[in-house]
């Protein structure tokens, strides 16, 4: 093999992925961000009408009550799945009998399909016949039926929805980071007196930091990004009650005859519209974190 064979060598693994990338992804964003400026509906004519889309955006209460929505979802998500995923995470990482089993079983959720958890979910919190009314009636822990997938309680349910398939990932990589402390820091502080909650406060925090920035980082990405068990649950209703933004674009490039759509007319060029303005909220909110963070180790 000559000199030139051995350089292109590596090349040809990566190629495929290459075209792959190029192919499902360059290719797809720049089609998008073509007809972000054009009247588009995905057949017939394309019309260009520059900034238009753009200024719809802006007036369209039913995107930006979506976003809304997703503040609240990501919000309650990272609340309820950071501080569970970390307790957990501890827990786990003493001697404790039966660990890896639990680990395991705490880590199933997230590797099941989001379509089939929220099926399950679905019937569990089926607000006639679920199974989480029928044990409440039977031990007389409710009055009546509650309806979870209804206007007062729906995003509190997709929100326990997401923390039971995300809690598993953070727990683990918690973990990672508190296998990565060194035992010798935990035997000095005892050795002066410092009880498990100093412990924990002075040491095992501090220590996680960096851990703990790129979770919460990755947390707060996929909070934003979430919709796949909130379409299968109640497809963003009741009354655009759990309608987040993911859920809005995807609607509007691909319509469904009823629900929380926000039309139901395929709107390409409106589409790619609001898809760019959706990865510009989530791209800054993720930037302003990252600084955030930078700036708060430089300080501490």
């Amino acid at each position: 093999m000559n000199r030139a064979k051995k350089m292109m060598f590596p090349y040809g693994f990566l190629l495929p992925s290459f075209i792959l990338t190029i192919v499902l992804g360059i290719y797809p964003i720049g089609w998008a961000m073509r007809y972000m400026f054009y009247d588009y509906k995905g057949y017939g004519e394309e019309r260009f009408i520059g900034l238009d889309n753009f200024a719809r955006v802006m007036g369209d209460h039913e995107y930006w009550d979506a976003v809304w929505n997703t503040f609240l979802y990501a919000g309650g998500k990272l609340a309820l799945s950071l501080p569970l995923s970390l307790i957990l995470a501890v827990i786990l990482n003493r001697g404790i009998r039966g660990k890896g089993l639990l680990r395991a079983l705490l880590f199933m959720p997230t590797i099941i399909s989001t379509a089939v958890m929220a099926v399950v979910f679905f019937t569990i919190f089926n607000s006639y016949n679920g199974i989480l009314n029928q044990f409440l009636i039977k031990y007389k822990l409710t009055a009546g039926l509650i309806d979870w997938l209804g206007t007062d309680y729906a995003m509190l349910t997709v929100i326990i929805v997401a923390v039971w398939g995300a809690v598993g990932n953070y727990m683990l990589l918690f973990l990672a980071g508190l296998q990565n402390i060194p035992q010798d820091v935990y035997e000095s502080s005892s050795l002066d007196g410092a009880n498990k909650w100093q412990q924990f406060r002075y040491i095992t925090i501090p220590m996680l930091g960096p851990v703990m920035q790129m979770i919460i980082m990755l947390a707060i990405i996929n909070a934003l990004k979430g919709y796949e068990s909130i379409m299968v649950m109640t497809d963003g209703g009741p009354a655009g009650k759990t309608n987040v933004m993911f859920l809005y674009v995807y609607k509007l490039f691909f319509p469904t005859a009823g629900g929380a759509a926000a039309t139901q007319v395929q709107e390409m060029g409106y589409g790619s519209a609001v898809a760019f303005i959706t990865a510009l909220i989530v791209g800054l909110i993720t930037i302003a974190y990252f600084y955030g963070s930078r700036r708060l180790n430089r300080s501490g």
